[in-house]
């Protein structure tokens, strides 16, 4: 059996259960050494094999795969963050498919709710965003047309910006096309909850600036919206004491009821 599981934002502790657990089992392990904590790696049996994916081909992975297949194995392939997102495990699971092998995928956090983490903020504000954009620039990978940065700026929904820290002049001049102001709130994440992770606030009209006084060019996430510096904004309705809900009544309101 293959395992596809999401290795988490960058902490080694972020990783969840049933991912440690897989690990722990693996007989085969592949990972992507150039994004995930090698940390993880620490979890594995002395005698399981580990292969580096950033120096093999697809074609190498899923021979690696197969291999352990025939011979009875476990294998785990460990993506950065959850591989759902920017993993290209589409591929791999489609050429599994061709070849019969069957495979299960363990969700892990991604770095955009580590990002978060590291900023305190919520994505979801009543009144501010109730939307988030995941998205990137084009480079050496294209985007769909329909989904250039540009567009996606004109619904001013909060926006979380992968793959683009090298292209930020580029990205500025798309954004500002799309309808964001200069002064919108923008936010860099290096590394997002790694023990060497960087946090700056700024703005739209100074990302390239930020990212070039402090030297990141590389492994960043870009958040951009209003949400990146509320604070102080209306109370939402849940936990209103008007807002009644299927668990809480107004007759209920200020009483506590402990779960038996």
């Amino acid at each position: 059996m293959i395992y596809f599981v999401g290795a988490g934002s960058g902490a080694a502790d972020l990783i969840t259960v049933r991912g440690q657990r897989l690990l722990q089992q693996a007989d085969v392990i592949i990972y992507a050494g150039s994004l995930v904590n090698p940390q993880l790696l620490e979890e594995k049996k002395k005698e399981c094999k580990v292969f580096n994916s950033a120096r093999m081909t697809l074609e190498e992975v899923i021979q690696v795969m197969k291999t352990a297949e025939t011979e009875g194995k476990m294998t785990v392939r460990l993506h950065t963050g959850d591989p759902s997102i920017y993993g290209a495990v589409r591929e791999q699971m489609d050429l599994l498919d061709e070849a019969g092998i069957a495979y299960e995928s363990c969700p892990g956090v991604s770095s955009f709710c580590g990002a978060a983490s590291a900023l305190n903020l919520e994505y979801t504000l009543p009144d501010v965003s109730q939307s988030v954009i995941i998205t990137r620039m084009a480079g050496r990978t294209p985007v769909p047309k329909k989904e250039e940065i540009a567009a996606f700026a004109a619904h001013q929904a909060t926006m979380v910006i992968f793959l683009s820290t090298g292209m930020l002049d580029k990205l500025t001049l798309r954004l500002l096309a799309g309808g964001y102001r200069e002064d919108t709130p923008a936010a860099l994440v290096y590394k997002a909850t790694w023990e060497e992770e960087e946090k700056y606030v700024c703005t739209v009209g100074t990302l390239a600036e930020t990212a070039r006084k402090h030297q990141i060019t590389k492994t960043a996430l870009i958040i951009v919206g209003d949400v990146v510096t509320h604070s102080n904004y209306r109370r939402s309705d849940l936990y209103h004491p008007d807002f009644e809900t299927e668990f809480r009544k107004k007759a209920d309101i200020g009483t506590t009821t402990e779960r038996n």
